[in-house]
């Protein structure tokens, strides 16, 4: 894999109030460190030393030291009631994703001198965090011994990736959307607002960088690592030179272009004149980069891309994009689902795109031509999509998204890939989404969501939430397939 991924280390910094105990502090901050190391290791945490912050000077010695020690994120751990200023201070002007998170009490019997406050001291901690228009990750119940809290820092973990990956991010486009795909709207404002930079490209400058690559001499290990993967699949070997030619003027665009920023994700084009000049289609390049670390989606969709790139991250693994497709007919429903699984035919759907999810993530897969296309063109311009059903297991589906507005909005709903053959084309799954039905009409069709969601493969939800309330999405915009008897505000009350 490529590293395109940012690598976090979390400076623990202990804080306390001069009227309460120091030691309260120090060590707590010993007992969590030692709870995390333990269960986590010690690769993703710094304990500062040097003081516990009791004052403006603790604080700027604080974060010295961490800065110092390669820190790019921060725990503010309250050991007792906390300097409310200094704490809060000490966020401000760290350079990264921070969190909080405090102490409980230990013991019935040490409540005396023993007794720390913390869960008092959260309560002016988030006030000051808001008088200051600070943001934190504050955990769903902040307070906890120090077990508790390594927990909570080890769930901080993903979101602080993600964070601090999208003020390094740089998204490379590649031409206009299709037409006809007005749906995938890209504001560029609100990329500029979450910390991102955007390169957007003719397709003519792709076109002019891929004809400089004939003949690279690096083209044949392109097409041994290829045949490889594909094994048995490879049913267009005569392709494989052109694509592995394509895939290498992408990477050397990447590399050419990313400048100051430490990652990239792409945004492709691939269609309407793409197969006619090229000669091929690059849902397969699209779908080796997307494996090696690398994100890129199709159809120039920039925020598919982008939320991709999210996914990647706070996954730690391999992600796709696809359409939210079509309906499972009734007789495969009847005969393959009903009665094997709990799932209503409307939580059902089919997830597809023409070939670009990594070979990792599908169940089988062979190199063919793109059918759709090829009803209106010549088989062998559409040559290079990767066909095959997608792995069975759990997913999230999910989806950040500018509207055309700029306002940002998002969705996230958790399910999973059923085992059942697809009988179709493309890369492509039977899709299982508790309450799906209701969640599509109202909130995806509602929201004016486009076709395109991406895929995690497992459940993350829980993190993905959290990284959308960091970088501004307003709750309110942040959608999720709601349980049955919870009625979204559109739905009619008498169905």
């Amino acid at each position: 894999m490529i590293n395109n991924k940012p690598k976090i280390k979390i400076g623990i910094v202990a804080v306390s109030r001069d009227c309460f105990p120091e030691p309260l502090s120090v060590n707590r901050r010993k007992a969590l460190v030692e709870a995390y190391t333990k269960k986590y290791g010690a690769d993703d945490i710094y304990e500062c030393p040097i003081c516990i912050v009791e004052s403006e000077i603790h604080m700027v010695q604080a974060l010295e030291d961490i800065k110092k020690n390669g820190c790019n994120a921060l725990c503010v751990y309250l050991g007792n009631f906390g300097p409310e200023i200094s704490e809060t201070l000490l966020a401000k002007h760290f350079d990264g994703p921070k969190m909080f998170c405090a102490a409980a009490e230990e013991s019935g019997n040490s409540l005396m001198d023993g007794r720390g406050d913390a869960y008092c001291g959260m309560l002016n901690a988030s006030y000051n965090l808001q008088l200051r228009n600070i943001k934190a990750y504050i955990p769903e119940y902040p307070v906890g011994d120090a077990e508790d809290c390594a927990d909570m820092i080890h769930d901080f973990l993903p979101v602080a990736k993600a964070v601090y990956a999208l003020n390094h991010l740089k998204i490379i486009s590649f031409g206009p959307r299709p037409l006809n795909f007005l749906a995938c709207n890209a504001p560029i404002k609100q990329l500029y607002n979450l910390g991102v930079e955007i390169e957007e490209n003719s397709e003519l400058d792709l076109f002019e960088a891929f004809n400089k690559h004939a003949g690279d001499a690096r083209i044949p290990e392109v097409v041994a690592d290829m045949e490889k993967e594909l094994g048995k699949g490879n049913k267009k070997p005569e392709i494989l030179a052109k694509l592995a030619q394509y895939e290498l003027t992408l990477l050397d665009w990447v590399e050419a272009h990313k400048g100051y920023r430490e990652f990239v994700a792409i945004a492709g084009k691939c269609w309407p004149a793409f197969q006619t000049q090229f000669g091929f289609v690059p849902c397969y390049v699209n779908s080796r980069l997307t494996g090696k670390g690398i994100p890129v989606s199709c159809e120039v969709d920039i925020y598919g891309c982008l939320s991709e790139f999210i996914g990647t991250v706070v996954s730690d693994d391999i992600v796709t994009l696809l359409d939210i497709n079509n309906s499972v007919p009734k007789d495969m429903y009847n005969s393959e689902i009903k009665g094997k699984t709990n799932y209503a035919l409307t939580d059902t759907f089919m997830g597809f795109h023409c070939g670009n999810t990594c070979s990792k993530k599908l169940a089988f897969c062979e190199m063919k031509y793109q059918k759709i296309m090829a009803r209106s063109l010549p088989i062998e311009v559409t040559n290079g999509t990767l066909e095959g059903d997608i792995a069975p297991g759990p997913i999230t589906f999910y989806r950040l998204q500018s509207t055309s507005d700029n306002i940002l909005r998002a969705y996230i709903a958790q399910g999973e890939v059923l085992p059942v053959a697809t009988r179709s084309f493309g890369s492509i799954g039977v899709f299982a989404i508790p309450e799906m039905g209701r969640f599509y009409r109202h909130w995806l069709i509602e929201k004016g969501f486009p076709h395109h969601g991406a895929v995690a493969f497992g459940h993350f939800g829980k993190a993905l939430y959290e990284v959308f309330k960091y970088i501004g999405v307003d709750v309110s915009e942040i959608g999720y397939n709601q349980p049955k008897g919870v009625r979204y505000p559109t739905e009619n009350p008498w169905g």
